[in-house]
């Protein structure tokens, strides 16, 4: 049975991923956001979304956050520029926000090809890249989206803010966000353009891999893998996106 939206463990169930799925998929339709209001914050995006990928989504966060020793701090990386990564991170980050466990604030560390702002139909004109380069709390940088969840936005100055992603001023920045957050998602560039989502996995608890159906290709994949390991950062599994129902959903859900 084939599902839309899928957290794959490492250990279990990497190797199907990177040996077979890729190529026995299809893609699905485009997502389409909306926007609604809300009396005292921005409301995210409402997706048209079936409920069965509403329910992965929820069952990543299940998998992934909430159990007895899940991780705090999640880099989300494609293995190809267009996986998804920028959706997958904000749909989570709204998934887990709404279970009412912590704060979450989530990160557009992509300062080369930032979009997680268009995520959430946001302005892009003050988040990470100027808190890099100014003083002040982290959250006088982050934009409260509802009640539990924080949006940091790449900022202003982007190009700038490349240079810094290795320096002490993000490490600091980063340690500020632990302290400030319950949990940090962080939306970074994919791993076959730069070495960015391994060395902000080195300052996370760890990365998730992000996989389009029926697009990725295998041996990039591998690589992107293999060069986590490398690096000793922990691949906390991958998320294969866009996957169809081979079968009606009405059906599927009485199986």
């Amino acid at each position: 049975m084939s599902r839309n939206f899928e957290l794959l463990s490492e250990a279990g169930r990497m190797h199907e991923v990177l040996e077979s799925t890729l190529e026995q998929v299809k893609v699905a339709p485009s997502f389409v956001a909306t926007s609604t209001v809300e009396e005292t914050f921005s409301a995210a995006p409402s997706l048209e979304m079936s409920g069965a990928i509403r329910d992965e989504i929820s069952k990543l966060v299940q998998k992934l956050f909430l159990g007895a020793q899940g991780p705090r701090r999640v880099v989300f990386a494609g293995t190809e520029p267009g996986s998804g990564s920028s959706w997958t991170c904000a749909r989570v980050a709204e998934a887990l926000a709404s279970q009412g466990r912590g704060s979450v604030c989530v990160v557009d560390c992509n300062l080369r090809t930032p979009g997680l702002h268009q995520q959430f139909a946001s302005e892009n004109h003050h988040g990470l890249s100027d808190a890099l380069a100014g003083s002040g709390s982290i959250r006088e940088y982050a934009h409260r989206w509802s009640r539990n969840l924080w949006l940091l936005s790449c900022g202003s100055s982007a190009e700038a803010g490349v240079a810094m992603l290795a320096s002490d001023r993000m490490r600091s920045r980063l340690t500020e966000m632990r302290t400030a957050f319950d949990y940090v998602l962080i939306d970074a560039p994919a791993l076959s353009t730069c070495n960015d989502a391994i060395l902000l996995g080195g300052l996370s608890d760890g990365v998730v891999v992000v996989l389009k159906a029926n697009t990725s290709r295998r041996e990039t994949a591998r690589k992107a893998v293999q060069d986590l390991h490398a690096a000793n950062v922990r691949v906390l599994g991958a998320v294969l996106n866009q996957r169809t129902f081979p079968i009606p959903e009405a059906i599927y859900k009485k199986l």
